[in-house]
């Protein structure tokens, strides 16, 4: 069963984080080839506007500007396509960071400039792949410990996680996590095939139809080959809720055309 808020990964093309714009002392910590924060943000926005078309679909993992908000933020309305934006720990509408008060302060602002904000983990289908998405890694940081701990996706259980936040330059994929900040990738949102290729590679990957039947199968043999009723009613009882589950699971994974048929 999903975990997390439900998103379409199937719409987008594009992915891409921490542009930090407006960000004074980013090319100092995170060692950019930007001699100052105005060539900073006029490089940003020609990259992301050399790939990105009007029409495509851009995901944004967090940490998108920083500096004088209405500033940074207005500068991003600037920027092709149209704009989700899962918050990092340095946004205004990050539950991590931020107040409720702040973040009903600050979503307008954003809202105005074309995003459109998603919580802070989702969760959803590509091509048939289950995959999250988050500003946070299951484990890593910038700052040596981990912060934001009970805003990330809890633990790595084998599922391809997309995220930004460390800054790391020497990687994209690492093991079931993909880096999609800007620093790994030549300040430039990432085309979604690349990621499509990386989820196919990965060892002893499932679509979740074939994760679903594979789970619904091994219950239906637990409760086949257990005990009678008559020496354990209460175990049958729970291997049919449990089925019930599976079966749900089963049935959320078929595409839409076979699930309504």
């Amino acid at each position: 069963m999903s975990q997390y808020p439900w998103f379409d990964f199937d719409q987008v093309d594009f992915v891409t984080s921490d542009q930090h714009f407006s960000h004074a002392r980013i090319s100092e910590l995170a060692d950019r080839p930007f001699a100052t924060v105005e060539e900073m943000n006029a490089e940003l926005v020609r990259r992301w506007n050399e790939v990105v078309g009007p029409d495509d679909i851009v995901l944004h993992l967090g940490d998108l500007a920083l500096g004088p908000i209405e500033e940074s933020v207005g500068l991003t309305e600037h920027l092709n396509g149209r704009r989700f934006l899962v918050p990092g720990n340095h946004d205004r509408v990050s539950p991590a960071t931020q107040s409720r008060r702040a973040i009903e302060r600050f979503a307008p602002l954003y809202e105005a400039a074309g995003w459109s904000i998603l919580p802070e983990v989702i969760e959803g289908t590509r091509r048939g792949y289950r995959i999250l998405a988050s500003h946070y890694p299951y484990s890593g940081d910038s700052h040596g410990t981990d912060r934001h701990t009970t805003h990330r996706p809890r633990g790595d259980e084998g599922v391809p996680l997309l995220h930004g936040h460390t800054h790391a330059r020497d990687h994209g994929p690492h093991g079931h996590e993909f880096h999609v900040g800007v620093d790994a990738h030549d300040f430039t949102p990432i085309r979604f095939t690349v990621i499509d290729e990386w989820i196919r590679s990965l060892p002893d990957i499932e679509t979740r139809l074939q994760a679903a039947t594979r789970q619904a199968r091994t219950v239906l043999a637990d409760i086949v080959g257990g005990e009678t009723p008559g020496s354990d009613a209460l175990f049958y009882t729970q291997g049919c809720n449990e089925l019930v589950i599976v079966l749900e699971e089963l049935l959320a994974a078929l595409p839409p055309d076979e699930a309504d048929g």
